[in-house]
């Protein structure tokens, strides 16, 4: 779990960051988990973009895809999620 010290460090990392992926009304997948997996090991933090058409909650969404993807919900802030997950071979940030 991440201390709220942490989450801070990391939200301000995330800030200029633009979101990679995008959740339409097709919702989740099992590709798009893996793809994101992917991309987590090499950015450590992204930002998922949650799309109007889409009815799902944001939170069982960004609950899915840190359970499938064994990452850390930073941040849920409007309609973009926040996920931080430490590379094993890319490691770039040192958490506080």
């Amino acid at each position: 779990m991440l201390t709220g010290k942490q989450k801070r460090f990391l939200r301000k990392h995330a800030h200029h960051l633009t979101p990679v992926f995008q959740i339409g009304k097709n919702g989740l997948n099992e590709n798009m988990i893996e793809q994101i997996d992917e991309t987590l090991e090499k950015r450590e933090v992204i930002k998922v973009s949650v799309l109007q058409n889409n009815f799902e909650s944001k939170e069982d969404l960004a609950e899915q895809i840190a359970n499938g993807t064994d990452s850390y919900i930073v941040q849920i802030i409007g309609n973009v999620i926040i996920l931080y997950r430490e590379s094993n071979e890319y490691k770039q940030i040192d958490l506080p």
